[in-house]
């Protein structure tokens, strides 16, 4: 049997901007620390998005420390304490601008996508002629990798990574910074949403790719991590993550570990 694994983890100290991989960390109530905790705002206060801003992407925040340095192509790096990074932003992404701390960070939210998903959608763009798209265009906080079914996130309930515990909260909808070049910042539309608008339209509006999680119970995870799929909404009587049933829960993710350890 093949066992799931955790294959990416990536935070984003600055919403909107590139994000930073890592190879383990600790989830929190409040989700993966320190995601989105900064946010760029223009001249009048609203935040800054890639979808209208696909510069943002250029921007490689570097959290060390407790110290935020800004880095893009062709610039010297500024730390995001300095009187210069409101004007450095500013000539990156051609407009005013100004780094903020996030009003509202990352909400808890986990943003997970799977290698199925992910290849499932690639297998129907190249159909159309196009090329594939990589996993970065969907901006994911975890990636998954060996689900036999694609969109297997969309139906999990729960999972269990280690010694975290995640509950499913909702679908992802997306939007235009999908079409956004990660790499170079710049749009390089139709796809995905195109393909997406296909065979992934939601029923409020919109197109679904990849899924949303909470943490109910903290633990540290790691690149390589099994990820087992728990009891869904009509299974057993919903119990919580102190119960018996979570118990067994926990206890099939060490098992899954132990089956599987070549890492």
């Amino acid at each position: 049997m093949t066992v799931a694994r955790l294959t990416g983890i990536t935070y984003y100290p600055v919403k909107g901007c590139a994000g930073t991989a890592l190879r383990e960390v600790t989830l929190t109530s409040t989700g993966l620390p320190h995601d989105r905790t900064y946010a760029i705002a223009d001249d009048k206060g609203d935040l800054r998005w890639q979808g209208g801003d696909p510069r943002l992407a250029l921007i490689h925040p570097e959290l060390s420390d407790g110290v935020l340095t800004l880095r893009a192509p062709g610039r010297d790096p500024v730390r995001a304490d300095s009187d210069d990074v409101h004007a450095w932003i500013t000539d990156v992404l051609g407009a005013p601008s100004t780094l903020v701390r996030s009003p509202d960070g990352n909400g808890g939210r986990l943003h997970l996508v799977s290698r199925a998903s992910l290849d499932a959608l690639n297998h129907r763009i190249a159909e159309r002629g196009a090329d594939p798209l990589p996993m970065n265009r969907f901006r994911p906080n975890l990636v998954v990798d060996g689900w036999d079914v694609p969109h297997t996130e969309d139906g999990a309930a729960r999972l269990a990574i280690a010694g975290a515990e995640l509950a499913f909260t909702e679908d992802t909808i997306r939007c235009a910074i999908t079409m956004v070049d990660q790499r170079t910042g710049r749009r390089s539309g139709p796809e995905p949403l195109r393909t997406l608008a296909d065979y992934r339209r939601a029923d409020g509006g919109g197109v679904a790719f990849g899924a949303y999680f909470e943490v109910l119970r903290a633990g540290k995870v790691s690149v390589g991590d099994a990820v087992v799929l728990g009891p869904g909404p009509d299974a057993g009587s919903g119990a919580g993550p102190g119960s018996a049933s979570a118990g067994t829960f926990r206890d099939s993710a060490r098992t899954a570990e132990r089956a599987s350890p070549d890492r």
